[in-house]
């Protein structure tokens, strides 16, 4: 089993920043991982991901304003959030794909909430 643990959601006013930070238990053999975020009423949709190589994908949504990047040697994955607006407002999930299971482990979440 493997724990992915994320941090640092909060209460934010429209244009300022957060920085979530995830980190999975087992130090190798992560290979992608991932942010994604669910609001209220809505379905959970990709924010960002990225691979092994530290090559980076952005939903459309967060390009210009998110950064995401990784830590291999620390199996930890950052999300640095800029300019917010209110529609980013939703629970942030973090996975990472841990290869010799072949699957994703989830975090529990951790809330962003953006006010105007």
């Amino acid at each position: 089993q493997v724990q992915v643990v994320e941090s640092g959601g909060g209460l934010v006013q429209a244009g300022g920043s957060l920085r979530l930070s995830c980190v999975a238990s087992v130090s190798n053999w992560i290979s992608v991982m991932g942010w994604y975020r669910q609001a209220p009423g809505k379905q959970r949709e990709l924010v960002a991901r990225i691979d092994v190589e530290n090559t980076p994908t952005y939903a459309d949504s967060v390009k210009g304003r998110f950064t995401i990047s990784r830590d291999n040697t620390k199996s930890t994955v950052y999300l640095q959030m800029n300019s917010l607006k209110g529609e980013d407002t939703a629970v942030y999930y973090c996975n990472a794909y841990y290869t010799p299971h072949n699957r994703y482990y989830w975090g529990q979440g951790t809330q962003v909430t953006v006010y105007q």
